[in-house]
């Protein structure tokens, strides 16, 4: 099993930043490809970004691409998403998932076996 637990989200003005963070536990974090997912009142969940084993390998959604930078520290178990130049339509709840193998495909919430219980983003315009 593996649990997660997003944390940073928050309300701030459109252009402005901020740092999400995924703690994991469970299992060896290094061992799990991790995801962003986002999801709008009244919308499908999206994906945002994913990140490989070491993160030497990196995905982006076209919508938050040269904003949003995913990352992640092994020795901390834990995931980022820092995002910046904020937009109204960035509102979200933000998730973080987890797949022990390369999800496929990567911007598929199925493709991810673990999920987080979310952090609320809001954009102010």
């Amino acid at each position: 099993q593996v649990q997660l637990v997003e944390s940073g989200g928050g309300l701030v003005q459109a252009g402005g930043s901020l740092r999400l963070s995924c703690a994991a536990s469970g299992r060896t974090f290094s061992t799990y490809v991790m995801g962003w997912f986002r999801q709008a009142p009244g919308k499908e969940r999206e994906f945002a970004a994913y990140i490989r084993w070491n993160g030497g390998s990196t995905a982006y959604a076209d919508s938050v691409k040269g904003r949003f930078t995913i990352s992640r520290d092994n020795a901390k178990n834990t995931a980022y998403l820092q995002m910046n130049s904020l937009k109204p339509e960035d509102t979200a709840v933000y998730y973080c998932a987890a797949s022990l193998q390369i999800p496929t495909p990567a911007w598929a919430p199925e493709s991810y076996r673990y999920w987080g219980q979310g952090t609320q983003v809001t954009v102010s315009s």
